[in-house]
């Protein structure tokens, strides 16, 4: 099975990092998460540069570390929840490997961002409606880059990793069968 570059994509709090840690150790990979690399570059946290920046000087950092994490081989990258927003990122993403967006409901996702206070954009707002917001905008660009659409539903961890490869099998089968009959 060749399947290159992994990608997950998703609205903060679908498990992107989470599951992409655990895809990367079954698959014997390197696992990046865009924000922590940004952090790891800047030396602050994502809320710093949010407060410092504002939200275009982040997403100018978010677009050039996904450009490079995209040129990587054999790697899971979780990337931010809002790096869809960018069309730039969304070719990398695209062109440079299989797109997983990672999916779940806005009630899931208020119940597992309740208690975090390092999100800016949930930050001195009504979460739940802030929540409905983003997912209004975000939800058409994450399914428009993704190869595969995963729910997270209430699995485990462990059954949405398994649930990937598999779907990452089928797509990877399915592709070797078409250019087999095109080429």
């Amino acid at each position: 099975m060749s399947l290159g570059n992994i990608f997950l994509v998703g609205p903060m709090g679908s498990g992107k990092s989470t599951i992409g840690r655990q895809l990367a150790k079954v698959l014997h990979r390197k696992f990046y998460d865009s924000d922590k690399v940004i952090e790891k570059r800047t030396g602050v946290s994502i809320s710093w540069i949010f407060e410092m920046e504002g939200e275009s000087g982040f997403r100018e950092r978010e677009s050039k570390a996904i450009d490079e994490l995209t040129e990587l081989k054999n790697v899971v990258v979780a990337t931010g929840g809002g790096a869809v927003l960018s069309e730039q990122n969304r070719q990398c993403l695209k062109s440079r490997g299989q797109v997983i967006y990672l999916s779940a409901s806005a009630e899931q996702l208020y119940r597992r961002t309740a208690r975090d206070k390092k999100r800016p954009l949930l930050q001195n707002t009504d979460r739940r409606k802030q929540i409905e917001n983003l997912l209004t905008i975000r939800e058409p660009l994450y399914r428009d880059v993704a190869d595969i659409i995963i729910k997270t539903g209430e699995q485990s961890v462990q059954h949405t990793v398994n649930e990937v490869i598999r779907r990452l099998k089928e797509l990877d089968k399915k592709r070797r069968t078409h250019e087999n009959v095109t080429g």
